[in-house]
């Protein structure tokens, strides 16, 4: 007899979204967003409303990748949009309403340090150069609570790619906007503003980590940070930066926000151990708050066999924190 043993991250394909179901709703997406764009566009919106327009809408829903599932309820959008840490726009969880003074156009995004040429693109002339998916992942916050989220985007190193960086490239440093002016909580001038993040070259281009451009068949919510943002699944939440405005390639290891602002809590790694707690709580366990559950956490939040061969080694490392 043949037994099907599933690993920790798949779901049977019952509790899929049926195919039928899935192509529908992406034709009725696309054709509303061919009527934006093509009908309504520039002419009958105001100059100010069609600049915050996302022209990329026509995209969504994209295709879903099933070779990346999850073992859980997908969180509802709601729930995941009502629960959000957003520094940039307060300290709150609940920072949507706040959040919606984030402008996402026009939005460029700036490719500097150790690359073949520097350049800027335009956040929608970027995506379209990009074939989109859409992903399950598990999100796993440092704060011990998880959510799960069909993320729409494309492979990291599908943008490393496109960078074109030096062979002497060692990390990939990211960066978020700057505008006190738009966002309140970056007036709080003890953060060590803009947000800032870092990845090893091996992490960047790990078929993982993901490029986020959506989450629940359209353009990813504001709050959720509009309109690039990264998910790294094996990561604690806050290595996953949101609203990016700057991608540099460089030798030099990034210090990264929490890093710089409590690095006996927080370090350059941020990887997923149940077993290496916090400093001020447990890791061993996570609330899903969508569910309410209380699930224990897995060592790299369950995707070891796609990450953990990149730490082979790292005795001196504090790969955990």
């Amino acid at each position: 007899m043949h037994v099907i043993r599933r690993k920790g991250w798949e779901i049977p394909e019952h509790r899929a979204t049926p195919e039928a179901a899935y192509l529908n709703r992406r034709q009725i997406m696309a054709a509303g967003g061919a009527a934006l764009i093509g009908g309504v566009a520039a002419s009958a919106l105001p100059s100010a409303a069609w600049a915050e327009t996302d022209q990329t809408i026509d995209l969504y829903p994209a295709q879903r990748n099933n070779k990346y599932t999850i073992d859980r309820p997908v969180t509802p959008e709601a729930v995941n949009e009502s629960y959000n840490n957003f520094y940039e726009f307060g300290t709150q969880k609940d920072v949507a309403p706040v959040a919606q003074a984030l402008k996402t156009r026009p939005w460029e995004v700036a490719f500097d340090g150790m690359v073949e040429k520097p350049f800027t693109i335009g956040v929608d002339d970027l995506i379209r150069k990009m074939t989109l998916e859409e992903r399950l992942h598990r999100h796993r916050c440092v704060e011990a609570w998880s959510m799960t989220v069909p993320w729409t985007g494309f492979p990291l190193a599908r943008l490393v790619d496109f960078a074109k960086p030096l062979g002497s490239a060692k990390y990939l440093r990211m960066e978020t906007f700057n505008d006190p002016g738009m966002a309140s909580g970056q007036s709080q001038f003890w953060y060590p503003w803009p947000y800032v993040e870092g990845l090893t070259m091996a992490e960047a281009t790990n078929e993982l980590a993901f490029m986020v451009t959506g989450a629940y068949g359209k353009p990813v919510a504001k709050v959720m940070g509009a309109p690039l943002r990264v998910h790294l699944p094996w990561k604690y939440g806050f290595k996953s930066i949101k609203s990016i405005v700057k991608f540099t390639f460089t030798d030099e290891r990034p210090a990264s926000f929490w890093q710089q602002l409590q690095s006996n809590e927080y370090g350059f790694w941020a990887n997923v151990n149940p077993e290496v707690p916090h400093p001020r709580w447990s890791q061993a366990m996570e609330r899903d708050i969508g569910t309410q559950k209380s699930i224990p956490t897995l060592l790299y939040n369950g995707y070891g066999e796609y990450v953990a061969a990149m730490y082979a080694g790292m005795t001196g490392e504090k790969l955990f924190m």
